[in-house]
C-alpha cells in the first residue's frame, strides 16, 4: 500500500520522464537526418561546383583550340585531319598546355559522327558511338553533366565508392572574334574529372558529424539520466517523508485517543483498587489477632500493588507530565540508583562498572523523572541477563551536550524487535506492559534529549542518551 502510494505521487514526474527522453530519441533521430541531409546537400554542391568548372575548362579548351589549332591548321592544311601527326601533335600540345594546372584526368574531342578524334587515352582514339547521350546532347548544343562511381554495394550505399568521377560533355563550337554569339557546332568535348578525394572529404565530415552529434546526444543522455535519477530519488524521499508523517500525525492521533481512554479507565480503576488493597490489610490485621493464616490477604495486597504499578505506566505514558526544570547532578541521580539497587544487584549476581568524566557538568533537569528514566534502563538491563552480568554506565561531555551510555552484555535486541520496541503495549517479557521504554523516550524528549538503542559489535545492547548541558527553565 505505502509502495503504491509514493507510485501514485511520483507518476507525473514519470510522465516528464517519459517525455523528456522521448524528446531527446526525436531530437537525435532529427538531427542525423538533417546531418544525412546536409551531407547530400554538399554533395549536391560539389557536383554542380565540378560541373560549372568543367564547363568553364571546356569554354576556355573551345576557345584555344579555335584559336591556336583550327584556325590556323585550316589556313595551312586547308582541312583539319588529326590522323596527321604534326597536326595531332599540334592538337595534342594546345590541348594539354590548356588544362596542365588543371585536375582533369580524361579529355576526349568528338566528331561531328561520335567518333574519338582526339583524347588523353590514345585507345580510346578512332572509336565510334561510345559518347551515349551526353554526345547527342552535346551536338544539339546542350551541356550535360553525370556521375560514375564504382565500388561495392556496401561503398555505394554508404556514399563512398572506390571511385567516382564526373563526366561532362559541351559543344565545341566555332568562335566569332568580338562577337558574344556562339557559332556552329563544330563537334563535342567530353571531360572527366575524378571527385574521388572530394567526396571521401565529404563523407569523413559526415562521419565526424555524425560522431560529433552522438556524443552530444550521449551526454545529454546521461545529463538526463542523472537527472531524472536524481529527481526520482528526491521525489521518492519526499513522498516517503510525507506518508512518514502522515503515519506519525495518524498514529499521534490514535495514541491520543487510546492515552485518553486508558488514563479515564485506570483513573476509575485505581479508586476501587486503593480500596480493595485497603480491605486486605484491614482482614491481614482481623486474620492475624485471630491466630489464621494471612496467606490470601498478602496475595490480594501483592498483586493490588502490582496492578496498581501497572496503572500507574498507563497514567505516566497517556499523561506524561512537565518536567520541574532545576539544577540537576546526573551522576547524583545515577549514584542514588545504585544505591537503591545495590542489595538487589549482590544478590542476583550484577556488578555496574562506572565510568564519568573529571567534571560531569550539572543540567537543567527534573531529577525525579530522570531518576525514574535510569531506573527503567537499569531494570531493562538487568533482565537481559537473568542469570546475573556487568553493567557499564558511562557520563561525558562533547561540545555543549552531556550523554549517558548504558551497556549490557546480553544478548541484544533481534532485528524484528528493534523496529518495534518504541511502539505502545510492545514487549518480549512474559510480564510486563510493553511502556517502559516509551516512558523513558517521553521523559528524554521532554528534556529536549534524544535517546538511541542499539546492538554492541561484542554483545549487549547499548542505550545512549543526549541532553543538552544548557537547557532554560
Amino acid at each position: 500500500m505505502r509502495s503504491r502510494q509514493i507510485s501514485e505521487r511520483a507518476k507525473p514526474f514519470r510522465l516528464v520522464k517519459y517525455f523528456s527522453f522521448s524528446s531527446l530519441i526525436l531530437i537525435f533521430f532529427g538531427t542525423i537526418t538533417l546531418s544525412v541531409l546536409n551531407t547530400h546537400w554538399i554533395r549536391t554542391m560539389q557536383f554542380t561546383k565540378s560541373e560549372d568548372y568543367a564547363l568553364l575548362l571546356i569554354e576556355n579548351l573551345n576557345h584555344q583550340v579555335f584559336m591556336q589549332f583550327i584556325l590556323p591548321v585550316g589556313l595551312k592544311y586547308g582541312k583539319i585531319e588529326l590522323r596527321n601527326q604534326e597536326q595531332y601533335e599540334r592538337m595534342d600540345s594546345v590541348v594539354r598546355s590548356t588544362l596542365h594546372s588543371f585536375k582533369v584526368d580524361l579529355v576526349n574531342i568528338y566528331g561531328m559522327k561520335d567518333q574519338v578524334a582526339y583524347s588523353y587515352s590514345k585507345e580510346l582514339i578512332g572509336q565510334e558511338n561510345i559518347g551515349g547521350t551526353g554526345f547527342a546532347k552535346a551536338r544539339r548544343g546542350e551541356a550535360t553533366s553525370k556521375l560514375v562511381q564504382k565500388g561495392s554495394f556496401w561503398e555505394l550505399l554508404l556514399g563512398v565508392p572506390k571511385e567516382i568521377k564526373i563526366v561532362t560533355f559541351a559543344p565545341l563550337r566555332a568562335a566569332k572574334p568580338l562577337s558574344s554569339v556562339a557559332g556552329p557546332v563544330l563537334g563535342v568535348v567530353e571531360i572527366v574529372q575524378d571527385l574521388s578525394n572530394d567526396y571521401k572529404s565529404i563523407f569523413r565530415f559526415q562521419v565526424l558529424t555524425l560522431i560529433t552529434v552522438s556524443a552530444v546526444m550521449l551526454v545529454f543522455f546521461l545529463i538526463m539520466i542523472f537527472v531524472v535519477k536524481r529527481g526520482e530519488n528526491i521525489i521518492q524521499k519526499r513522498a516517503e517523508e510525507r506518508l512518514k508523517l502522515k503515519d506519525q500525525l495518524s498514529r499521534a492521533k490514535h495514541l491520543s485517543s487510546l492515552g485518553e481512554m486508558v488514563a479515564g479507565v485506570s483513573h476509575e480503576i485505581r479508586n476501587p483498587l486503593g480500596i480493595i488493597s485497603s480491605s486486605a490489610e484491614l482482614l491481614k490485621k482481623k486474620m492475624m489477632s485471630d491466630g489464621v493464616s494471612a496467606n490470601i490477604p498478602d496475595i490480594i495486597i501483592e498483586e493490588s500493588g502490582r496492578l496498581n504499578n501497572i496503572i500507574t505506566d498507563f497514567l505516566n505514558y497517556a499523561r506524561p507530565r512537565e518536567p520541574n526544570l532545576f539544577p540537576c547532578s546526573v551522576v547524583g541521580v545515577l549514584d542514588k540508583i545504585i544505591a537503591y539497587l545495590s542489595s538487589q544487584m549482590e544478590n542476583q549476581g550484577y556488578t555496574i562498572q562506572t565510568e564519568y568524566d573529571r567534571k560531569v557538568p550539572n543540567i537543567q533537569a527534573d531529577a525525579d523523572m530522570l531518576y525514574q528514566a535510569f531506573l527503567n534502563i537499569l531494570l531493562n538491563a538487568m533482565q537481559a541477563m537473568p542469570d546475573g552480568g556487568v553493567i557499564d554506565i558511562a557520563a561525558f561531555s562533547r561540545e555543549g551536550h552531556l550523554w549517558i551510555t548504558f551497556e549490557d552484555h546480553g544478548p541484544g535486541i533481534n532485528k524484528d524487535s528493534m523496529g518495534k520496541m518504541w511502539d505502545p503495549f510492545f514487549t518480549t517479557k512474559d510480564k510486563g506492559t510493553g511502556l517502559g521504554l516509551g516512558i523513558v523516550k517521553n521523559i528524554i524528549e521532554a528534556h529536549s534529549g534524544k535517546i538511541r538503542i542499539e546492538n554492541r559489535t561484542s554483545g549487549g545492547a547499548r542505550v545512549a542518551i543526549r541532553l543538552p548541558v544548557h537547557m532554560e527553565a
